[in-house]
């Protein structure tokens, strides 16, 4: 029985033992992470396995990223050196060291070359660590910017859904704050303005805009849509306030810095002075924005409402006396929006002087 045992751990023994060889011999793979001092990753390194920290057998490239991976090395302990990319036409430098690293078979090992680490940092020389201490606190200041650049172009956003959506209490609470952060952006003073032009405070919000226009000029790179758009803005808050020559005024400037615009500037200004009851400047601001687009229809509509409210009473006919203008006026309204929200007024005021609506007319939109 012994004898038989024996034989039988024997034929096991010879069993186990090549694939124990087997298993020693497995390719194993490495990977890791290059960054610089500045935490910055290191394209182009170069990661070296030797065995006596000279000789090359093996040799790896970090990405862009300053990742690397390799396969198909030997199971063994090895010397892993990180080469940094030199300057155009000199070689790399070695610039990290890890000693007997130990490559299992099999495995795939990880090594990173994190250059930031406190105890790499202290072999620096004196002024490379000096220097490196203003980068990061340079880096920091800038991320620290950039964060709240990024809080104020969120507010901004926020801002401009709030006042289109007529939440003017909101905007104009947003853009304080964010005016208070960054007192220098004109766009923050802007849609400030706008807001407070919303809340009725127009004192406020003129000082709000005219700050937007100085700001804005006075910058490197004016912006001609940001100070059109204050200019109108401002407009309305002038015509609101009865300050109607600086309304138009401002009006007048929007339209210049924006021409392709004009005509919106100026069916503005003739939409806010109607409302203000400015009779003779809402004929001026309709007529300028009839020339400046001559297929618009609401000038023509608040041209002629202003001319009928000049209207007079014939004493001998009792007829009313409609100024000139006036039923070309409201023709051209008709003309232009047949079926417009003004349309039945407009017919209803020719019919009542005595002018005779042209059946014709075609929607043009």
């Amino acid at each position: 029985m012994r004898s038989k045992l024996s034989v039988w751990l024997a034929s096991v023994t010879l069993f186990l033992v090549p694939v124990l060889a087997v298993g020693q011999d497995t390719p194993a793979k490495l990977h890791g992470h290059a960054q610089d001092p500045a935490n910055a990753p290191i394209s182009g390194a170069q990661v070296v396995l030797s065995k006596d920290g000279k000789t090359p057998i093996y040799t790896f490239t970090a990405d862009q990223n300053g990742d690397y991976k390799g396969d198909g090395i030997k199971p063994d302990t090895y010397v892993v050196t990180l080469m940094a990319p030199g300057k155009t036409g000199e070689p790399a430098k070695a610039v990290d060291r890890f000693e007997n690293v130990k490559i299992a078979a099999g495995a795939d090992a990880l090594q990173d070359f994190d250059l930031s680490r406190p105890e790499y940092i202290k072999g620096l020389p004196p002024e490379q660590q000096k220097a490196l201490a203003e980068a990061k606190s340079k880096n920091a200041e800038i991320n620290k910017e950039n964060q709240a650049v990024g809080k104020l172009n969120d507010q901004l956003k926020e801002a401009r859904a709030d006042n289109a959506a007529k939440k003017y209490d909101e905007a104009a609470t947003l853009m304080t704050q964010a005016t208070t952060t960054k007192p220098d952006a004109p766009v923050l003073w802007l849609e400030l303005g706008i807001a407070q032009t919303g809340l009725k405070k127009y004192d406020d919000a003129t000082t709000s805009l005219k700050k937007t226009l100085d700001l804005d000029t006075a910058s490197k790179k004016p912006n001609p849509e940001i100070e059109a758009a204050a200019n109108n803005a401002l407009g309305e808050t002038y015509a609101s306030s009865n300050k109607i020559p600086d309304a138009t005024a401002a009006y007048d400037a929007a339209a210049k810095l924006q021409p392709t615009n004009a005509s919106m500037y100026y069916t503005n200004e003739t939409i806010v002075l109607s409302r203000a009851g400015q009779t003779d400047a809402t004929i001026a601001s309709a007529d300028k924005a009839i020339a400046a687009d001559p297929t618009k229809p609401i000038p023509y509509y608040l041209k002629g409402q202003a001319l009928i409210s000049k209207a007079t009473i014939d004493p001998k006919t009792n007829k009313i006396v409609a100024p000139p203008g006036t039923a070309d006026a409201y023709n051209k309204y008709l003309e232009l929006a047949p079926n417009g929200p003004m349309a039945p007024e407009a017919k209803n005021i020719l019919a009542e002087i005595g002018e005779k609506i042209n059946s014709k007319y075609s929607a043009k939109h």
